[in-house]
């Protein structure tokens, strides 16, 4: 099995290449792609960069060049929830771009003709994200996370996200890779760990935490590979 690994910062992906230690490079499309082979199944994996067209881009080529048949992206996002605290890790049940908005033509914020304003997470690598929660013991939520090319620093701004999608957390990549995976039917699991409140110390608290945040991410990713390598 091919199995993809993302994330859109090199933050993200950097405690998961230290863990592999060798791996090959290869640059196509202005990124580099790391491979390595690990427990019997190829890696590929890849940080984006940040926002929903270079995430599209890294997700496609991912899917179609390296041809992953499952992906997993790793990385930090912004609370919405007040359940949620910096360090805490959430699993995205459904994935929304917030910032979409044809509201002029009658359709809902999040929508596009011939499309929908949600697109679900693949329910098996949910359900095994919760035993490898319960094996290393952290607390593990699911939750709406919303998607747009626009780092929120501003209560009012996340507080509208929340009330309109119901979302709990909110990042700048996951909604566009989810639209990639669903229309190439790759099941995909996006899990993020919480380094800010998106609010107006969202800046401060990213930086500060960024790093630790990604960690703790990259650590339960790897983990869900090591499931996956059994099955």
């Amino acid at each position: 099995m091919t199995l993809a690994i993302m994330g859109a910062m090199p933050e993200e992906i950097a405690p998961i290449l230290k863990k592999l230690g060798t791996y090959k490079t290869t640059n196509y499309a202005g990124n580099k792609y790391y491979e390595a082979t690990y427990k019997g199944m190829n890696l590929v994996l890849a940080y984006s960069k940040i926002g929903k067209v270079f995430s599209t881009l890294t997700a496609a080529t991912l899917c179609e060049h390296f041809g992953a048949e499952k992906l997993l992206f790793s990385g930090v996002a912004g609370a919405i929830s007040p359940k949620l605290k910096v360090g805490d890790l959430i699993v995205a049940t459904q994935l929304t771009q917030h910032d979409l908005d044809i509201t002029a033509f009658g359709h809902p914020f999040g929508y596009v003709p011939e499309g929908s304003v949600f697109v679900d997470a693949d329910k098996e690598m949910i359900a095994l994200s919760k035993i490898v929660a319960q094996e290393m013991g952290k607390p593990l939520q699911e939750g709406i996370i919303a998607t747009g090319d626009q780092f929120v620093a501003n209560e009012e701004r996340k507080s509208w996200i929340g009330e309109t999608f119901g979302a709990d957390a909110l990042e700048m990549e996951g909604g566009s890779v989810a639209v990639v995976c669903d229309a190439l039917n790759v099941p995909f699991f996006i899990l993020r760990a919480i380094s800010d409140a998106a609010d107006m110390d969202a800046s401060f608290s990213f930086d500060e935490f960024l790093e630790t945040s990604a960690v703790e991410s990259a650590e339960f990713v790897m983990k869900m590979v090591d499931k996956l390598a059994k099955k």
